[in-house]
């Protein structure tokens, strides 16, 4: 497991033993994306509200020096789903962001 799932805070209503599984579907793909920053700069909140309700949201919240918040939500019910689409979620807007700062530095 890398050093960012170590910066990844887990919010209630998740259980203990989803732990491990959870880090597994984030950081397979996250840790290819977050590697130009070192782990100190990255904080990372995950959370999911109105659990195994017809209203659950899954969110993921992303803190990296000198770069705006990042949140990204999902409405799936199948937490396994919603996990994958916050994370691809996270890994565009994160991708946005660094384009859009390496064409301002090119101007």
């Amino acid at each position: 497991m890398s050093d960012f799932s170590d910066r990844l805070r887990i919010i209630a209503q998740f259980s203990p033993d989803e732990a491990d599984k959870i880090k597994d579907i984030l950081f397979g793909r996250l840790n290819s994306r977050l590697a130009r920053w070192s782990p100190d700069q990255v904080e990372l909140e995950l959370s999911v509200k109105e659990r195994d309700t017809p209203s659950q949201r899954t969110i993921l919240e992303c803190w990296i020096a000198k770069m705006p918040r990042f949140v990204a939500t999902s409405t799936e019910q199948e937490i396994d789903t919603a996990l994958v689409e916050v994370r691809d979620d996270l890994w565009n807007q994160i991708n946005r962001e660094v384009t859009k700062a390496e064409s301002a530095r090119k101007r």
